[in-house]
């Protein structure tokens, strides 16, 4: 690599360009001369790549869904482990392209504007690329995706100085710009369930399999989705008739009744929404990679639970009391169930970590992540325009961050102040 290092001030595109490879694959191999210091292969770009791994666990869940909701929207392969192969191929087929937007778009204005400042590519973006297919639908049309992507990276990040200096968490911007520019693609309950791609499944009728599977590649497309299902997704049941409503919810499949909003379903990531949100146990899994390296901090993720299970069972006290009164359903669901619906273990291990827009105080982190939990429930219940509420809730606290951690290093002077003059 350093063979081929172009010349900074004659290429300074192209060095841009060789800085980036050359710091993703190896880390910097000089050390100050004098005094200590401290060298350590942990650098920003390692520390990035680390939290893309912590996504990986809801990611392959979530993938794979994508083909299980589209398959299953078409009254085909109902079991969730049935047609494994389908739904994996479709899966990829449906998601890699947005992935590869994002990241041709968003390094692309990277590289540009680190020529133009004269210095190296900056590693935020490696998690951004990441989150944003993560949040959205899968369906979504890829130059909105593209157009969203430029907007968070140019307006959310660059325009504020780059990584370490943008108030907003990048992928959520991205999030927000298609919730308000293009509501039509990301409101609603049809848009969470795929139906693109109908030529994987005509013209293949040889039965031959790259799976073993008999009906790979040999089954024709349905002319229409299964009857209402495209036309309800938890949160929008638990909205309209509470938990019950979400419970009771059934399709029926050759003659076989299946209830796709089961708890177990929730839970493990078979129902209809965003990739990087279906899996509960995978969104875990990452949170407590991310808690074990010291890259997520644990003080956000652990508030933002007890933010929101205390709004929640607010909101069941206020029902219970004022049954007779209240119109609003949500307000019955139990509050341990608000966990196993949307995006709500997400937003707390993936979005509202984000170190950079997240208050850097402990105390801060406390504060910070509970308002996070109790706003988004509040949103989520009480908002009848909008089904769920951490994107809007963390990008409000997001703004909130420094006031609190002033607040809080205000307190800590004041303290020890009075302490000196004592």
């Amino acid at each position: 690599m350093d063979k081929i290092e172009p010349e900074k001030k004659s290429s300074p595109f192209l060095h841009t360009l060789w800085d980036g490879f050359d710091t993703f694959l190896y880390a910097p191999s000089t050390v100050t001369k004098t005094g200590t210091h401290i060298k350590d292969g942990m650098d920003l770009k390692r520390t990035m790549i680390m939290v893309v791994l912590a996504m990986q666990f809801a990611f392959i869940v979530g993938m794979y869904n994508i083909g299980h909701q589209h398959y299953f929207a078409l009254g085909l392969f109902p079991d969730f482990f049935s047609g494994f192969g389908e739904k994996f191929v479709y899966g990829i087929l449906q998601y890699l392209p947005m992935l590869i937007v994002v990241h041709v778009v968003g390094l692309g204005i990277e590289f540009i504007f680190a020529a133009k400042k004269g210095h190296g590519i900056e590693e935020g973006f490696l998690v951004s690329a990441f989150l944003i297919p993560l949040v959205m639908p899968p369906a979504i049309p890829l130059w909105i995706v593209a157009l969203a992507t430029a907007f968070s990276v140019v307006i959310a990040k660059e325009a504020f100085g780059g990584t370490g200096m943008n108030i907003f968490n990048i992928a959520l911007v991205a999030r927000v710009f298609v919730f308000f520019a293009f509501p039509s693609e990301i409101s609603g309950d049809e848009i969470w369930v795929s139906s693109d791609y109908s030529w994987l499944h005509k013209g293949f009728n040889a039965g031959a399999s790259l799976f073993g599977s008999a009906d790979f590649f040999s089954i024709n497309t349905p002319s229409v989705l299964v009857d209402g299902y495209t036309g309800a997704t938890p949160l929008s049941l638990a909205a309209q008739g509470g938990w019950e409503n979400v419970q009771n919810y059934a399709v029926t499949i050759d003659s076989k009744v299946y209830h796709p909003y089961a708890v177990s379903n929730l839970i493990f990531g078979n129902v209809p929404g965003s990739v990087g949100e279906v899996s509960k146990i995978g969104v875990i899994l990452g949170a407590l990679l991310l808690i074990v390296t010291k890259i997520g901090s644990w003080r956000v993720m652990l508030s933002i639970v007890l933010g929101a299970m205390f709004m929640s069972i607010l909101l069941n006290i206020i029902n219970v009391n004022y049954a007779s009164e209240v119109t609003n359903a949500f307000l019955s669901v139990p509050w341990y169930y608000q966990f196993a619906m949307g995006s709500l273990f997400f937003a707390m291990a993936f979005m509202a970590t984000d170190p950079v827009t997240a208050s850097s105080t402990n105390t801060g982190k406390w504060v910070y992540g509970f308002l996070i939990g109790v706003v988004g429930i509040i949103i989520r219940v009480l908002n009848p325009a909008y089904p769920e509420g951490w994107m809007l809730a963390i990008l409000l606290l997001n703004v909130f961050a420094p006031l609190i951690d002033y607040t809080v290093l205000q307190q800590n002077i004041k303290r020890r102040l009075s302490r000196a003059k004592v």
